[in-house]
């Protein structure tokens, strides 16, 4: 690694925007050797709108494809203040620590409507694993993308089990019952839960309860060690309402604490234990399979908008349309359906 490459590798976030552009084989061959750096640039790259980064992008990701995926990608959620992120900081501490693996998060942050940018700073509550070298955090804005994860996440995942990180975890923007992509990217959902904070109404929410492997009722400690085991003891009652999964697992709740280390080993090896049960039945084949197959559809759906706002057709005509709209002048679905018509008459 270079003495620049250490440099901006330390500096994170606060790289310089002249971002230095390299040949897709650089990027692969980084990549590939588990250089950070390079990962970092990577995902930055894939994450871009310019259409000669877009190509470039394209090419590393084929590469990246090839490879044989053997990662555990866990996806978790939870109300904001639910302390997401300090559990994965625990769990990916006991991973690096007691394992010897390497742990790569990717923190996606709820956007500013005035820049675009993330507005939390997930970095800042995984100390541990900001400093380890065998860890690796890539914060990255929603953008105001609906279902709690961002536009290349996916993408994001492939580099990163690439540059030989065996254990992902996808923390989604955590706004609540809208977060359902990440269960499609994910082999495991750990769900994050706090008792008296009105998450016992989760065990009637079915659509939240129904995607988790794990309900982890989180801050049990202190004088909440009481109200989060009843907590749990409700999740678990509820978990047992739902009908039994394709894979064969039975999901389960568990009270624990970032703080103390609580039920922290016990929710890793039940991620380990679903990981070898899913991979024994076969069932993790058919998962990727199927996450392919949304994958193609998300691009090809990001492709067609993108080729849409970039016609000059329609380029022409949607700003004078916006204005219409704003003042009520036209109905949004009909100036939908004349841009629409303009981009089919090309």
């Amino acid at each position: 690694m270079t003495e620049r490459d250490k440099s901006e590798e330390g500096s994170g976030a606060r790289a310089t925007p002249r971002r230095e552009k390299y040949s897709a084989s650089r990027y692969v061959d980084g990549v590939l050797a588990g250089n950070r750096s390079i990962l970092a640039k990577a995902i930055t790259l894939i994450e871009s709108s310019h259409p000669a980064d877009c190509e470039i992008a394209a090419e590393i990701l084929e590469v990246c494809l090839k490879r044989d995926r053997h990662s555990i990608v866990v996806g978790v959620s939870g109300v904001p203040g639910a302390g997401k992120s300090s559990l994965i900081e625990v769990l990916g501490k006991e991973i690096i620590t007691t394992h010897g693996e390497k742990v790569a998060v990717l923190a996606i942050d709820p956007s500013s409507k005035i820049s675009g940018g993330s507005i939390l700073g997930d970095k800042t509550r995984m100390p541990f694993l900001a400093s380890s070298e065998m860890a690796f955090i890539r914060p990255s804005p929603s953008r105001g993308r609906l279902g709690g994860v961002a536009e290349h996440t996916r993408d994001s995942i492939v580099l990163c089990e690439a540059a030989g990180y065996r254990n992902v975890f996808i923390e989604t923007v955590g706004v609540g019952q809208s977060e359902t992509a990440v269960r499609d990217m994910a082999d495991f959902f750990l769900l994050v839960a706090l008792a008296g904070a009105g998450d016992e109404l989760q065990g009637i929410k079915r659509g939240v309860m129904e995607m988790a492997d794990i309900v982890a009722v989180n801050k049990a400690d202190g004088d909440n060690v009481r109200p989060a085991e009843k907590a749990r003891a409700d999740a678990e009652r509820a978990l047992h309402l739902l009908p039994a999964s394709a894979s064969g697992w039975m999901p389960r709740a568990i009270a624990c604490s970032a703080c103390t280390g609580l039920g922290i080993r016990e929710i890793w090896a039940l991620i380990l234990e679903h990981h070898k049960i899913i991979s024994r039945c076969g069932y993790v084949d058919q998962l990727r399979r199927e996450q392919n197959l949304r994958w193609l559809h998300e691009s090809v759906e990001r492709g067609l908008m993108q080729m849409f706002v970039a016609n000059p057709v329609v380029e022409r005509r949607m700003e004078q349309l916006e204005k219409e709209v704003a003042a009520g002048q036209i109905t949004p679905t009909a100036a939908a359906r004349r841009l629409l018509s303009m981009y089919k008459s090309v």
